[in-house]
């Protein structure tokens, strides 16, 4: 009797074999091709942009030297001018924003995905889409027509009851006198700031919405079986398990919300000073000195405002980049605790 011996595969047959069947096929190779190309494209334009402002900043960038972050005046045509008073109102205008937008956003994409059914929620999904769809001039012609008259006392209670706080602080406002000026309010970084947060809203809320909806069902149902209420659920499985695409939402908005012009130009009184005070009448963006100055710029002057541009759109990246890395250390779906 004779015993069957039988060839196992070594270590390198195995790897050979996993690395033959790993090898795509030619609709593959051409798929994945197609796809590199693609992000190479992007990565391209986004080269040739940044290229292309940094030459022509260079000029105002060789005039203004270091001192282009640190000066707040903007006199092009006297060499003295700087984005430090328009970057950090373009900071503020967006934070503002954000802070809004961020809360109704969740609360909305929890609501559809979570609560709304049947009619109720194809109708809320539609009108989301609806007014991320609605141009920024129909924001700004309805924040400077019917916002900024009523939400002035709202700026005067927090002004009035919240001074303490130092961005809420107003310069000449006196709360014990009833007859102060409304104007001191109007135009401000406040203002602005809630129409934007309107405008980024329905954006961020339309991402949060689609990676809410898919939080695992086994995952969803461990929860009520646990006897769980549906907000446990939502906090133990849905929240965690949407946290990057949330933090993608936000940095997505953020981003939208820096970059915003007409509507923040039309609502705005411009100053070029640090204003730090949100409620006060005036503030600054880099995206709306751009299309206040431009028209009327001369060659130092065009150059200084695509120096202003390539500042923007540095920033932007930073955050871009800055929320891809936090992404990628919290995906979606990485971490549910039921």
């Amino acid at each position: 009797m004779t015993a069957s011996t039988q060839v196992r595969p070594t270590a390198p047959d195995v790897a050979e074999q996993r690395r033959e069947l790993a090898l795509p096929g030619g609709a593959d190779r051409v798929f994945r091709l197609v796809l590199r190309s693609m992000g190479a494209v992007v990565l391209a334009i986004m080269a040739v942009v940044g290229l292309f402002l940094a030459v022509r900043a260079g000029l105002a960038l060789r005039k203004a030297g270091g001192d282009f972050l640190t000066t707040e005046a903007w006199e092009p045509d006297d060499e003295n001018f700087g984005v430090a008073a328009v970057l950090i109102g373009t900071v503020l205008i967006a934070l503002v924003a954000i802070s809004l937008a961020v809360p109704l956003a969740t609360g909305m994409a929890l609501y559809i995905s979570e609560y709304a059914t049947g009619w109720r929620k194809r109708l809320l999904v539609t009108l989301v889409d609806l007014m991320a769809a609605v141009p920024s001039v129909v924001y700004g012609l309805w924040g400077v027509n019917f916002l900024q008259p009523h939400v002035v006392g709202l700026s005067r209670w927090l002004a009035t009851y919240g001074s303490w706080i130092p961005l809420l602080e107003v310069d000449g406002y006196d709360p014990g006198d009833p007859l102060s000026p409304q104007t001191v309010f109007t135009s401000s970084t406040f203002i602005a700031g809630i129409v934007v947060a309107l405008m980024v809203t329905p954006i961020i809320s339309s991402i949060m919405r689609e990676v809410f909806s898919q939080a695992p069902v086994g995952e969803r149902e461990g929860a009520y079986a646990l006897g769980g209420t549906r907000w446990g659920m939502i906090r133990t499985v849905v929240l965690p398990f949407g946290r990057g695409g949330m933090i993608g939402g936000t940095m997505l908005g953020l981003g939208r919300a820096m970059g915003e012009t007409i509507a923040i130009y039309m609502i705005i009184s411009p100053v070029f000073v640090i204003q730090p005070h949100i409620l006060e009448n005036g503030a600054s963006s880099i995206s709306s000195l751009i299309a206040l100055k431009y028209g009327a710029a001369g060659k130092v002057g065009i150059s200084a405002l695509m120096a202003a541009g390539l500042t923007l759109f540095v920033v932007t990246l930073a955050v871009n980049f800055g929320a891809s890395m936090i992404i990628a250390r919290s995906r979606s779906g990485a971490q549910s605790e039921v």
